[in-house]
């Protein structure tokens, strides 16, 4: 090839971007910001997904065991309480005000009935207290299958993250934040309805190829919120209950029952030193 072929090459090449098969570096940069994009929006899900699990296993976990760490708080203000008055000693008077200071107080008036009354009065459990009849168990909430299948599927078509302009970011976080609801409910039906709505919703525009300086903010934009969402899931995975959560994921009701189990046995521990101590 001569030197004419050469520099009618060099020119072709640079109309076409110069990249690697013609492409040009700002398309480059586009995958890379929709990766990023698809990326985040993953995690996002998984993080949900995390939070609402931990929420829910925290409800039940105070739903089943509370009454049983309150019973022992309450034996073991007793029994410090036996033995000062047993030795006198004022080591031991102030450890039996110290452990009757940690005891739980007793629920207010509100707290009691927090759950049996509503806007609309009393609610099915309370009345059916009232009544006589038998009552319901709580609503388990923890999300099916299908709640779980549908609630990935709409974060990824309708997540805030994919928006290009705010009105369109408005939109999105105003529908995620109506699906997150559902999704925390458990609500498989009320999903479906979600998923039918956005399908029949207005289709954003496609922008055209963006700059490389609004790319490279976008991707800043994205590993900022990275950056915010792993110090929320540490704090979720640190917390107590996500622990609990992650010693079982498969079975957490098999660990509340094990918890209950050897909570019930610490139980009668102290409800046998206490009768020891009183006779």
């Amino acid at each position: 090839m001569d030197q004419g072929a050469d520099r009618g090459a060099g020119a072709e090449g640079a109309a076409t971007g110069g990249g690697p098969g013609g492409e040009r570096p700002e398309a480059r940069l586009e995958k890379a910001v929709r990766v990023a994009e698809q990326a985040l929006i993953e995690f996002e899900i998984a993080l949900e997904t995390f939070r609402v699990e931990v929420d829910n296993f925290s409800r039940l976990h105070h739903q089943k065991l509370g009454p049983m760490y309150a019973r022992l708080d309450e034996l073991d203000a007793q029994i410090a309480e036996a033995r000062a008055a047993r030795s006198g000693d004022p080591e031991d008077l102030r450890r039996a005000q110290e452990a009757r200071a940690g005891v739980m107080p007793m629920p207010g008036v509100e707290e009691l009935f927090h759950d049996w009354i509503d806007s609309e009065g009393l609610s099915p459990e309370a009345a059916a207290m009232l009544t006589g009849q038998s009552v319901q168990p709580p609503k388990r909430v923890r999300p099916s299958e299908e709640a779980r299948k549908l609630y990935r599927e709409l974060a990824r078509k309708a997540h805030p993250d994919l928006a290009r302009d705010e009105d369109e970011r408005k939109r999105r976080e105003e529908f995620i934040t109506r699906v997150n609801a559902a999704y925390a409910r458990g609500d498989a039906g009320l999903l479906r309805e979600l998923s039918a709505e956005w399908a029949a919703g207005p289709v954003p525009e496609k922008e055209p190829l963006s700059e490389s300086e609004e790319l490279y903010a976008r991707l800043e934009w994205l590993s900022h919120r990275k950056e915010l969402l792993t110090v929320v899931a540490r704090e979720l995975e640190e917390s107590a209950i996500g622990a609990m959560l992650r010693m079982a994921p498969d079975d957490p009701d098999r660990l509340l029952e094990e918890i209950a189990e050897q909570l019930l046995a610490q139980v009668s521990e102290r409800e046998a030193e206490l009768s020891a101590l009183v006779q």
